[in-house]
């Protein structure tokens, strides 16, 4: 009898986060032993127990091979870590790139660029590998949505936000990164466009370079152009002295925002003219 021919399962959305920061876990872990052999453990013991670096260091280590709490799940394909362990992992690495940072920076400018050269080929490149790690560390736990937006499945993010909207009941499920804000009636909530669009986005065709150019020019900090921030209102007459409310405030950073929030303001419009 011939066998059938199985497929291996395919990994569940996330997996890779985690593969790709416990690899990098695994990575300093063995450069930290094997400067700890050098240096011979028991002066490097030593060392550690007075160097607030040095712990700073081994909790980021400890976090990154162990990850308690994280678990891939297709409901949440980009954010497999808890809130905590993120925002945790995203402090450590952000001070222990500074430290590397600095370390570098002093050491060149003490030594000068020959030593310094002559001791990077010597670590085989460890001086900008290392900074380069927490660098990952720091972007793969950047604050993003909990996915990535699917028109057809009503799902949509806009920058660190997502929202989900159920077409059956007519409910929407707002979150920020993996924290639910609220779930609201999607009849009642609204997008506010910034000054300048108005109604001339969300009840035209306009095409995304059109909406674009009709984004108002403001000044930022330091003369720059600062980014449009469209708002998510939740007006609801049946919640006297909380209608009218901000659910959240995002900046249309880039194309891709633009169109997802005018697929939503679209989405949301359905929701109410179904409804009546």
């Amino acid at each position: 009898m011939a066998r059938t021919k199985q497929s291996s399962a395919s990994p569940a959305p996330g997996a890779g986060t985690v593969f790709a920061l416990r690899a990098i876990g695994l990575v300093l872990a063995a450069r930290w032993l094997f400067s700890m052999s050098q240096m011979g453990y028991l002066s490097s013991m030593r060392a550690m127990t007075s160097s607030p670096w040095a712990c700073v260091t081994l909790v980021l280590l400890f976090l990154l091979l162990f990850l308690p709490g994280a678990r891939a799940r297709a409901d949440r394909p980009l954010h497999p870590l808890p809130q905590w362990l993120r925002q945790a992992l995203r402090l450590l690495a952000l001070l222990s790139f500074l430290f590397a940072l600095w370390s570098v920076g002093f050491f060149t400018w003490t030594a000068g660029w020959k030593n310094a050269a002559h001791a990077l080929a010597e670590t085989n490149g460890w001086l900008l590998v290392a900074p380069a790690l927490y660098g990952v560390v720091l972007w793969i736990c950047r604050p993003r949505a909990l996915w990535r937006t699917n028109i057809a499945a009503r799902r949509f993010a806009i920058g660190r936000y997502a929202i989900s909207i159920d077409t059956t009941t007519r409910t929407a499920v707002v979150w920020a990164e993996s924290r639910k804000l609220g779930q609201y009636d999607a009849r009642e909530l609204s997008v506010k466009w910034p000054e300048g669009m108005g109604e001339t986005v969300s009840s035209s065709g306009l095409d995304s370079t059109a909406v674009a150019a009709v984004v108002p020019k403001k000044r930022g900090l330091f003369g720059r152009d600062a980014r449009p921030k469209m708002e998510l209102l939740w007006d609801s007459p049946a919640a006297a002295g909380h209608n009218r409310k901000t659910v959240f405030r995002a900046a249309l950073a880039s194309e891709g925002d633009r169109k997802t929030a005018r697929a939503l303001d679209m989405s949301l419009r359905q929701s109410v003219s179904i409804a009546t």
